[in-house]
């Protein structure tokens, strides 16, 4: 830890913790191990941050909820592991309006600017880029990238391995490996190629293609769509293009804003 580092005595840090110049971490903070912070980071309220995380400089963790509604509940910000969080990124704690809780799951990269608002839930091996703000009670699933200078609206969800074009404005939700891109976001196609790194098959990609089809291309309705989506998966062997037509099918299914088109 360097001297310049103000660092609460009650915060439970790590031994192999580093603590660069200039940090403040307070008393309801817990660090795990290999985690690394850069310089001038502020770490505070209830916050857990798991381990070899790499957090650069000037960021703000565990900051209070930019909502008017927040009276000082000891709400919490959990970050799993192997996550790097660049400079000036502002992570706020959830409300009781919520489940109390902001989340941020593993192997994410937040860039720098990134603003990662109340009750919101990343999951894994994101990439959200640079100017990104994601508005109160967002849901990112896993594999999911978000281009620069976007915007999401409150309760947006953005489905697994989708992609969205730098400078989009997203106020409703977006499919599972879809691909949006615009003012508001709309859909493009499917995110081949990120399921190709994410090592699908054939059938499932193709899966995924004919389900896009099915809520966009051919006129039906989401309840249409979903009983598509279901004659196409029994007539699918591919457990997992199955999977993905299950996915895809339950995720409009439950869209309470509704599916951006």
């Amino acid at each position: 830890m360097h001297p310049s580092s103000i660092v609460d005595p009650a915060a439970r840090i790590a031994d192999d913790v580093v603590i660069g110049p200039f940090c403040t971490i307070g008393p309801n903070v817990e660090i795990g191990a290999g985690t690394t912070l850069q310089s001038h980071i502020v770490v505070t309220g209830h916050t857990v941050i798991g381990e070899r995380n790499k957090i650069y400089a000037f960021a703000a963790i565990g900051i209070d909820p930019q909502d008017k509604k927040y009276r000082n509940e000891p709400t919490r910000l959990v970050i799993g592991n192997d996550n790097v969080i660049r400079e000036h990124c502002t992570l706020s704690t959830g409300t009781i309006q919520d489940h109390s809780l902001t989340q941020i799951g593993d192997g994410n990269l937040l860039m720098a600017n990134v603003h990662i608002a109340h009750d919101c839930v990343v999951g894994d091996g994101t990439i959200i880029a640079n100017n990104v703000g994601l508005a109160g009670h967002v849901h990112v699933g896993n594999d999911a990238i978000i281009g620069g200078q976007s915007g999401v609206h409150q309760f947006v969800r953005i489905g697994r391995g989708a992609m969205l074009s730098g400078g989009s404005m997203v106020r409703q939700d977006i499919i599972p490996y879809g691909m949006y891109q615009g003012y508001p976001a709309a859909p493009f196609g499917i995110n081949v190629e990120g399921m190709k790194r994410h090592a699908y098959t054939h059938t499932a990609i193709r899966a995924a293609r004919q389900a896009y089809r099915l809520i966009f291309r051919d006129g039906n309705t989401i309840a249409e769509a979903v009983t598509a989506i279901n004659a196409l998966a029994d007539s699918i062997d591919d457990e997992q293009a199955k999977k993905v037509c299950a996915l895809m099918r339950d995720f409009i299914e439950s869209s309470p804003r509704g599916i951006a088109r």
